[in-house]
C-alpha cells in the first residue's frame, strides 16, 4: 500500500490506490479527469509534489509499455493538429483509444502559452475515446514539454492503446520526440524547399516516416517533393550506419508518402504503414532495443536536470551568485569565468 498524499487542486488525491484505480480502471469522464490532475501533478515544480509524482508513477508503471508510441513533428503551419484529428477519428473507428499530447511554444517574453490545440481538434477533443492534453514547452529545446514522457506514461496506464505526441513544430533541431516515441514522423509541404534543404543533417534523417501533407493544393509539387526527400533519404543512409543498408530487409527503410488530413485522403495508407514498420521492428527485436535505449536516456535527462537543480540550491552558489552575476553584467568578469568560480564553489 503506498502512503497517502496530500490533496492537490481539484480535490483529486492524486497518488492514493482509489486514484490509480480510476486511471487503470474506468474509461470515461471520471477517468479522464483523474489523468489530467495526474499530469498536473507531474508537470509541478514543488518538491513536495515531486515526490507524490514519484510515487504515482511507480504505482502506474506495471500497468505501462503496451500502446504504440507515435511522434509527429513539422513545420508550424504543416497541418499537424488537423492530421492527428483526422488520424485519431479513424483509430477510433477501427476500435482503439488514442491519446494526443501537444506541446505548444512558450513566449520568450510572458513565459504563457496558448494551449489552443484542441481548437483544432474540435471533433477528436469531445469525442470519448479520445483524450488531448495540450502542455506548455516552458522553456525546453528539442520541441517537447519536460515531462512529456511521464505524461505518455499516465496515458498508456489508462489504457490508450495509440499515444500521440505532437511537437512544437520549430525547425531541423526538433529531435527530441524521435527519443521518446516507437515511431517518429515528419511532416512536410509541397515546395517547402530546395534539394539542399532536403539533405540537411538533424530532424530528416531521425524520421521514420515522412508525410507530404496538403497534396491536394498541388499534386505535381507534392509529387516532386516526394521524388527529392525519397532521394534525400537514401543518400543519408549511404553515409549511415551499415546495420541500415537498402539490401537488408530485416531492418526498416524511411519511406515518404503523399496525403491530405483536411480533405481525409492517405489516412488509412499512413497507418497502413505505420502498422507495416510496427511489425517489423518488433519482429526484428529493435523495438524492445529501442524503449530500452529510450528509458536510459530519459534517466541520464533527468539527473542532468537535477544536477542543474541542486546546483542553483547549493549555499556556496547562493552565496556567490549575486556579486557574480553583477560582476558579469557589468563586464567585470566573463561568464564562463563566473561559471567556473561557482562550479569551484559547489565541489567545496
Amino acid at each position: 500500500m503506498m502512503r497517502t498524499m496530500g490533496s492537490q487542486p481539484g480535490g483529486l488525491r492524486l497518488a492514493d490506490v482509489s486514484t490509480i484505480e480510476v486511471i487503470t480502471g474506468e474509461s470515461g469522464l471520471r477517468q479522464r479527469r483523474a489523468i489530467a490532475k495526474a499530469i498536473t501533478l507531474l508537470e509541478s515544480t514543488r518538491a513536495d509534489h515531486r515526490a507524490q509524482a514519484d510515487d504515482l508513477l511507480t504505482a502506474l508503471l506495471p500497468h505501462t509499455g503496451r500502446s504504440f508510441r507515435l511522434g509527429i513533428s513539422g513545420v508550424p503551419g504543416v497541418g499537424k493538429s488537423t492530421f492527428i484529428e483526422a488520424l485519431g477519428l479513424y483509430l477510433i473507428d477501427q476500435g482503439h483509444r488514442v491519446a494526443v499530447l501537444a506541446v505548444d511554444p512558450s513566449s520568450s517574453l510572458s513565459g504563457g502559452s496558448i494551449l489552443g490545440d484542441k481548437t483544432r481538434m474540435e471533433r477528436l477533443s469531445v469525442h470519448e475515446k479520445a483524450f488531448i492534453r495540450p502542455s506548455p514547452s516552458s522553456g525546453t529545446l528539442g520541441g517537447v514539454a519536460e515531462k512529456t514522457r511521464e505524461a505518455m506514461l499516465v496515458c498508456e496506464a489508462a489504457g490508450y492503446d495509440v499515444v500521440i505526441v505532437e511537437t512544437v513544430g520549430v525547425g531541423q533541431s526538433e529531435t527530441t520526440v524521435a527519443n521518446m516515441t516507437d515511431m517518429f514522423v515528419l511532416m512536410q509541404l509541397p515546395n517547402a524547399g530546395d534539394d539542399l534543404q532536403a539533405i540537411k543533417k538533424g530532424v530528416m534523417e531521425l524520421a521514420d516516416l515522412v508525410v507530404i501533407n496538403k497534396a491536394d493544393l498541388d499534386a505535381n509539387a507534392a509529387t516532386r517533393a516526394q521524388a527529392q526527400i525519397t532521394s534525400s533519404l537514401r543518400l543519408l543512409g549511404l553515409h549511415g550506419n551499415p546495420d541500415n543498408a537498402h539490401h537488408n530487409d530485416a531492418v526498416w527503410h524511411p519511406q515518404v508518402m503523399q496525403l491530405s488530413a483536411l480533405a481525409g485522403t492517405g489516412v488509412d495508407a499512413f497507418w497502413a504503414k505505420v502498422l507495416e514498420f510496427k511489425a517489423l521492428q518488433m519482429t526484428n527485436g529493435r523495438q524492445v532495443n529501442r524503449r530500452q535505449n529510450q528509458a536510459l536516456a530519459w534517466m541520464w535527462e533527468r539527473i542532468d536536470a537535477g544536477l542543474k537543480q541542486a546546483f542553483r540550491q547549493h549555499p556556496a552558489v547562493q552565496a556567490l551568485l549575486p556579486q557574480l552575476t553583477n560582476d558579469v553584467l557589468n563586464g567585470r568578469m566573463a561568464a564562463s569565468t563566473a561559471a567556473r568560480n561557482m562550479l569551484a564553489a559547489q565541489t567545496r
